[in-house]
């Protein structure tokens, strides 16, 4: 059985959970891995990240790799349009959102959730390409009613997981929300929060921060 390793506090790791569930695939959890540079982590994660889907004696990392290792290998219930432009605009539309927004935003994340500080050089290079990346998002997304269209895809499972990040660090770091003004965004998010596989992953990961929370104050 396939086998997904990571943990649950990670955006990265709930994309492909997330995918995994709307396919309905049956997989295997270890929720309990963090990034290492062991090696025996690195042996089944080339960079130490996670997350890491195994099946078959094979070990697949990097999440969209692995989402899109998923739907060759289990098309139905399919995460992409059949139409190729279509497709392509998903993968824009992902492709957007993680590197020219989440990994942008990710500078803040040490100040926001781990008590580190944030120099007022990052804030500033983040706040300003930030902005492109929302004033692009704005171009890219359709929310009719999904980000990418009418059809449920993969960039739902990205966007569920990764803007209220952003949305989250820039309010505490920067004092307000980079999305505040995307109207549309906090509907969008409501409602996949409605599909059970999003609810479930929703409240596993609240389960994790207030553990992960817990831990820090022992």
């Amino acid at each position: 059985m396939l086998k997904l390793s990571g943990f649950h506090v990670s955006n990265y790791h709930n994309k492909v959970r997330l995918a995994l569930l709307e396919k309905g695939v049956q997989f295997e959890e270890d929720a309990n891995c963090r990034p290492s540079q062991k090696d025996e982590w690195v042996a089944r994660s080339p960079m130490g990240k996670v997350p890491i889907v195994e099946f078959d004696g094979a070990a697949l990392s990097e999440s969209q790799v692995i989402c899109e290792y998923l739907e060759d290998a289990y098309p139905q219930p399919a995460l992409y349009p059949k139409d190729p432009a279509a497709r392509a605009k998903v993968r824009e539309l992902i492709t957007h959102m993680e590197l020219h927004m989440e990994l942008v935003a990710r500078r803040l994340y040490g100040e926001a959730f781990f008590g580190a500080k944030a120099s007022d050089e990052t804030r500033q290079q983040v706040q300003e390409i930030l902005a492109r990346g929302v004033r692009t998002l704005r171009r890219l997304a359709k929310f009719d009613p999904y980000i990418a269209g009418s059809e449920f895809t993969l960039a739902d499972c990205a966007a569920f997981t990764h803007l209220p990040l952003i949305s989250l660090a820039t309010r505490q770091v920067l004092g307000s929300d980079a999305l505040v003004g995307i109207a549309e965004l906090k509907p969008y998010l409501r409602m996949l929060g409605e599909r059970p596989a999003f609810a479930q992953v929703h409240q596993d990961r609240k389960v994790a921060q207030a553990a992960m929370a817990a831990r820090a104050k022992v």
